[in-house]
């Protein structure tokens, strides 16, 4: 029998504010565990909470960029339950009045472009995190993520693959980190994926039951876990092997298999009513407006640019503009150096393969933006050649130098004397009789090893053209 993966997904988005959702302590990552924690997001009773108008800006800009209906009114509920990590025994969220409805993410894969459809984006504080240590056998609770304010995207049951889902997170990471609404690195969790999965008849419109696959924070384990989990649910509908019942479960990427946590609740165990502490919050035209006016150049806006005006390829303006922060190196450096295309070959060919060397990703590239124009500028001027040129961005990248400064101090500028190149292409050619008769027999390969031999006598500072025209000429004699 054949059978159809249905999934939707609830993506939770840290919001780029410096403050929390209800008070005034700092919501960056990184601090000392219990640094960042007040008595107000510490659950203490008594403490008023004031919503961070920033924190509703930032969700006006999700609706729009995802094409959702922003409410006019938007009110926040309290959903109750017990955890660790909960210290005030219920979290700051909103149902009855969320700020978004009905929005839509166009994705594309091998099979064609697909429009998924949102039911809901709202606004709600987020809960700390249990730390568990197995020297131990211990569970510490940091406080400091509490209440840091996040927008989670619900979508509809709308998936039917891994590419798609894929497809759509890569899709929303772009539009929220282009727009300045979450830096969603998922390795930081701020941005992670809950995945609602059921299988069903090919061809039946009931759905089967389903299953949640909890806080996923990387694509690899996604597409994995939705592939054991969609396998294990094909196999209890086939073989009867196990009764499916309506549950949360998690990943572990170790073992390669999905666990079950809970049951799964629903609404009503929540026991959900509205907040009586917070005001609503009136959402005119002006404010979308004003919103709307401020978000800066898109991925999509970029790509066009960057393939029109500027004349890129494709190829390269999709790598530029898949991560927002190659796209901004991009934007300033050429704004040191206005050569558009030299600076997307640098940060393709040179600048991507020292990171992928170094075990980075594109968003943890970090690099002076006018040393890197200044270091082109260079081998542009032919100053240095493109090898030093290579080896001064490492340098740039790990010790921040200034280009111009160590080629003075260490005597790198580019060799042009023809007749001191001239010299060592003759001695190179003298020291190899068997190579030089294999170029004359037709090998054209060698004529790149004796430019190597030159290169390395003139301590790799020797104008490549320059060596390639006098070791043609010598050749040929």
């Amino acid at each position: 029998m054949k059978y159809e993966i249905v999934m939707g997904l609830e993506v939770h988005v840290e919001l780029a504010t410096n403050s929390k959702l209800f008070c005034g302590c700092s919501a960056k990552f990184g601090a000392e565990a219990n640094e960042n924690v007040c008595p107000a997001c510490a659950g203490m009773p008594g403490m008023p909470a004031v919503t961070n108008k920033k924190a509703v800006e930032l969700g006006i800009a999700a609706g729009i960029i995802t094409n959702s209906e922003i409410a006019k009114t938007m009110t926040f509920d309290k959903k109750n339950y017990f955890y660790p990590d909960l210290p005030a025994g219920y979290q700051i969220t909103q149902l009855f009045a969320p700020i978004c409805r009905n929005g839509w993410v166009e994705i594309e894969t091998e099979a064609g472009k697909k429009k998924i459809t949102l039911k809901q984006i709202h606004i709600e504080e987020d809960a700390g995190k249990l730390v568990h240590d197995s020297h131990t056998g211990t569970t510490l609770v940091d406080f400091n993520r509490t209440s840091v304010p996040l927008v989670e995207i619900v979508s509809n049951p709308d998936f039917r693959s891994s590419d798609e889902v894929i497809a759509y997170l890569e899709k929303l990471r772009s539009l929220l980190s282009f727009a300045n609404i979450s830096d969603c690195k998922m390795q930081e969790g701020s941005m992670r994926c809950d995945v609602n999965i059921s299988a069903r008849e090919a061809g039946s419109n009931k759905l089967g039951t389903r299953t949640e696959i909890k806080n996923l924070n990387s694509l690899k384990a996604i597409a994995k876990a939705i592939t054991y989990e969609s396998q294990r649910h094909m196999d209890a509908l086939e073989t009867g092997s196990e009764t499916l019942i309506q549950e949360t479960r998690r990943w572990d990427d170790n073992k390669g298999e999905t666990f079950s946590m809970r049951g799964k609740e629903d609404a009503t165990d929540y026991r959900y009513f509205p907040n009586p502490e917070l005001m609503p919050v009136v959402i005119g035209d002006e404010w979308i407006s004003a919103v709307r006016a401020a978000l800066p150049e898109m991925a999509h806006e970029k790509f066009a640019r960057l393939t029109g005006q500027l004349g890129l390829s494709e190829y390269d303006s999709r790598i530029i503009t898949g991560s927002k922060n190659l796209s901004e190196i991009f934007d300033e450096t050429t704004r040191y150096f206005n050569n558009p295309k030299e600076v997307a070959n640098w940060i393709i060919v040179e600048l991507l393969s020292i990171a992928t060397g170094d075990n980075k990703g594109e968003d943890d590239i970090a690099i002076d933006r006018k040393k890197f124009a200044k270091l082109m500028e260079l081998v542009d001027q032919k100053i240095i050649n493109r090898n030093v040129g290579k080896k001064l961005l490492v340098k740039v990248l790990e010790e921040g130098i200034d280009p111009a400064a160590y080629v003075e101090e260490n005597r790198l500028g580019m060799v042009s004397d023809a007749d001191v190149i001239r010299k060592a292409v003759l001695e190179v050619l003298s020291e190899d009789e068997k190579s030089v008769n294999e170029y004359k027999g037709g090998n054209q390969k060698v004529l790149g090893f004796f430019v190597g031999k030159v290169m390395k006598k003139l301590d790799g500072k020797a104008d490549p053209k320059i060596v390639n025209a006098l070791l043609a000429e010598h050749l040929a004699k």
